[in-house]
């Protein structure tokens, strides 16, 4: 039997992700903060016909004891977990100025922490034949920086930079390590996202646009879905990639972060937002 843990299953990406792992054939253990919240995947999962291949457990990422109560069920249970997915996240938006202390500490505890601290403790548990594979959901914002998300990005820009050495290091263990970056996509890491800056205060006309058009992504948000779809992809690769943009526009953004000059970039974002101002 193969198994996957995924991180964050109660709803989004992670819960997807889930499904269709165990869709693929996996025994999946789905990790959520809350397992009240588990009706949804239950339901979803009684339809596909793998409610038989999904075990939900508790573990929030932010608190080491719910870790250790997961490594403890490995152990007892002879687990070894061919696949980690490492997707528990939320967005935390707002203007720089607006954000406080404790909300920067609380992105990082969950985007970046969260994954660190879950790989740590769950390493041991992960073959080292090659057929072993860390997953981590990181997004379009772990190469740019858009306004209004510097809390979000920073979490995703350190996750990506962690990935990378992550890879090297593992490759020699026979652990392949992979990104996954969307792009917008339909869930409900939006609405915790825009709820801070719809709050705050708008000053000027390029927050005014900011908002509208964070607003205007959210609401056509590509099926998450097709990023489960590639998640169960990776995991069957024999030699997967370290990187994979998804969803509308997420590889021209990558291409153009990478070959453009940032001068260039900016001036394109700010003519953009600066320019949008209702008449």
């Amino acid at each position: 039997m193969k198994y996957a843990l995924v991180t964050g299953t109660s709803s989004g990406f992670g819960m997807y992700t889930a499904l269709e792992l165990a869709h693929q054939g996996f025994h999946v253990l789905a990790t959520m903060r809350d397992v009240n919240n588990r009706t949804q995947i239950e339901a979803l999962a009684q339809e596909l016909s793998v409610l038989g291949r999904l075990t939900v457990l508790q573990l929030d990422v932010t608190k080491q004891e719910d870790l250790d109560l997961v490594a403890a069920y490995l152990e007892q249970h002879s687990i070894q977990i061919q696949v980690l997915v490492n997707n528990a996240g939320y967005c935390q938006g707002g203007f720089f100025q607006d954000l406080t202390e404790e909300e920067w500490q609380s992105q990082f505890q969950t985007n970046f922490f969260g994954a660190v601290r879950t790989t740590k403790t769950l390493l041991p548990f992960i073959p080292r034949d090659g057929s072993g594979k860390m997953i981590a959901i990181s997004s379009v914002s772990g190469f740019f920086g858009f306004p209004g998300m510097s809390a979000y990005a920073s979490s995703k820009f350190a996750l990506e930079g962690w990935g990378e050495s992550l890879r090297l290091e593992l490759l020699n263990e026979g652990i392949w390590v992979s990104l996954v970056q969307p792009a917008a996509y339909q869930t409900k890491i939006w609405e915790r996202g825009l709820e801070k800056v719809a709050e705050q205060q708008i000053e000027n006309a390029f927050q005014e646009n900011l908002v509208k058009e964070a607003m205007k992504s959210r609401d056509n948000g590509a099926d998450p879905r097709e990023v489960a779809r590639l998640v169960a992809k990776i995991a069957q690769k024999e030699r997967p990639k370290f990187r994979y943009p998804v969803g509308k526009g997420a590889k021209a953004l990558a291409i153009g972060k990478r070959w453009l000059a940032w001068s260039w970039i900016e001036g394109y974002v700010y003519r953009f937002l600066k320019g949008r101002v209702a008449k």
